[in-house]
């Protein structure tokens, strides 16, 4: 299981005084850019190449509040993937610091590459660490993105 321990912070509260929707998406691409990072694709690869991932959906749902400097366990796992790479959904599970789920964030992407701003499958060796995530237990096969120009 991939997992990282960060805490909410100031920036990340809202007027209640609980986290956020938008930090906890931001939360969620600081998960999936470390995982990357740590599993040989790191942000300068990314820029090197000329593409990035793109997100075209979230489903956020909530279960408990988080507070100011509240600690919180943000696991990863791919819950779809297209046999190319070129889509994902990947799931975020938010866990406070007394163990108890706070949040779970469903996110739907792909790849764009930056110049042609199309859809992408990515590199063999960032589809390989993609497949070494742990696949929940509602996981499917995507279909791909890639689109065959015709005539």
């Amino acid at each position: 299981m991939f997992t990282k321990k960060l805490y909410a912070g100031w920036a990340d509260m809202d007027f209640n005084a609980h986290m956020k929707n938008t930090a906890y998406l931001d939360k969620c691409s600081d998960v999936r850019l470390m995982f990357f990072a740590e599993n040989g694709f790191p942000a300068e690869e990314f820029a090197r190449l000329r593409f990035g991932p793109v997100v075209m959906k979230d489903e956020v749902e909530y279960y408990r509040e988080v507070t100011l400097l509240q600690s919180i366990e943000v696991s990863l796992a791919v819950a779809g993937l297209s046999a190319d790479g070129s889509r994902f959904i990947l799931r975020n599970d938010f866990r406070r610091g007394d163990g108890k789920a706070c949040v779970k964030v469903t996110s739907t992407g792909g790849w764009l590459d930056l110049d042609a701003r199309k859809l992408i499958a990515p590199p063999e060796s960032l589809l390989a660490g993609l497949r070494t995530l742990p696949r929940t237990d509602d996981f499917r096969e995507l279909p791909s993105s890639i689109r065959e120009d015709g005539p």
